[in-house]
């Protein structure tokens, strides 16, 4: 089973899961406002993902970050980060057994999922 994480309120995630219905896609949604992540969980997610590719950049969290927070480049600090302010990651993440990936691409969903 699949789990994605996410907001369900932002427009990606929402396309995101309307795909996995449709597809019948068995998959479990954490809403990371409703569960707060732990600093483990965005730790276990940098060892299988850069923090280039974690990050989002263009999100208006990142943007409101001081130029120290956005040159941190221990990934322990980024966890930390990350975990305190969920809006950083690039959204939906979607982790199964076998892989971890951010945002949504129908293509490679298909090619993953079904």
């Amino acid at each position: 089973m699949l789990r994605v994480y996410g907001i369900k309120n932002c427009d990606t995630v929402k396309k995101s899961l309307k795909w996995l219905d449709k597809n019948e896609v068995d998959y479990e949604f954490i809403d990371v406002r409703q569960q707060p992540l732990q600093k483990e969980t965005v730790s276990d997610w940098l060892q299988q993902l850069p923090a280039e590719s974690l990050l989002n950049k263009r999100s208006t969290s990142w943007r409101n970050l001081s130029d120290e927070q956005k040159a941190l480049d221990d990934a322990d600090a980024i966890a930390a980060l990350i975990a305190e302010q969920p809006t950083l990651f690039k959204r939906p993440l979607v982790q199964s057994s076998q892989s971890i990936h951010c945002g949504f691409n129908e293509k490679l969903w298909s090619e993953r999922y079904l």
